[in-house]
């Protein structure tokens, strides 16, 4: 797009330009400066369109970055917050802070998947794990458009004070995997993960695991990588033998 284009749309933006703007700005706590990089933060891969260069265009990148910042942020307001804590206690709670399925939840909440430009209902569905790419990937755009202080501000503030219970975060045991497995060595019984499928679904994989206690599927899970899957899974299984 010519200089003149670009400054002429930028001049007499469309009506949903302008409302997006307004829903950036809801989000963020500012409107965007370059409108262009909160477009592409919520430009899922299915929707991207191909470069000169043979790449899809996609918000990929900027999640590449906001997931940087976003780990940076939360390492820092740890270290803080807990003088007294071990190194090993805020890697885990930072984990717990920035994993996909906390970042799901956040993005939901601060309204991220109405922003998400994406093919198909179904598609949403399947990849679940598109609202905290998208989180973060929003991040990334603060970043780049607003600079570090104000992007530190609006994950503290919007993110973390806001919308994020520490205290549940800190005191619940999220390592389903093990939890099932602890269970099953008490109670003598065999338990297997079981790949079952490996899928490339627009450039990313997913994965499916099956949960099989004493050669009996219990459960199923999927996800963008096989730990995440077999969480997934276990978390399922700890649902139905109630042991959450």
């Amino acid at each position: 797009m010519s200089f003149w284009k670009q400054f002429r749309k930028r001049l007499f933006p469309s009506t949903k330009d302008r409302q997006f703007r307004r829903d950036i700005a809801r989000l963020t706590g500012s409107y965007p400066v370059n409108i262009d990089l909160y477009k592409l933060a919520t430009l899922h891969s299915s929707v991207g369109k191909i470069s000169k260069q043979g790449n899809r265009v996609s918000n990929e990148r900027l999640e590449f970055l906001g997931d940087a910042i976003l780990s940076m942020v939360i390492a820092e307001f740890l270290f803080k917050k807990y003088p007294d804590k071990n190194e090993g206690f805020l890697t885990e709670i930072r984990s717990r802070i920035v994993k996909r399925d906390t970042l799901n939840r956040l993005a939901a909440k601060i309204g991220v998947p109405e922003l998400v430009e994406i093919q198909d209902k179904n598609h949403r569905k399947r990849k679940n794990s598109i609202y905290g790419n998208a989180l973060e990937a929003i991040i990334g755009a603060v970043y780049l458009d607003l600079g570090y202080p104000f992007c530190k501000t609006f994950i503290l503030d919007k993110i973390v004070r806001n919308n994020l219970n520490l205290k549940k975060i800190i005191h619940t045991d999220t390592n389903y995997k093990s939890k099932v497995i602890e269970w099953a060595q008490k109670e003598s019984r065999d338990i297997t993960f079981q790949t079952v499928d490996d899928t490339d679904l627009t450039g990313n994989k997913e994965f499916e695991i099956h949960l099989l206690i004493d050669d009996q599927q219990v459960s199923m899970g999927k996800g963008t990588s096989k730990k995440r899957a077999e969480q997934d899974a276990a978390f399922k299984a700890c649902q139905q033998l109630k042991l959450l």
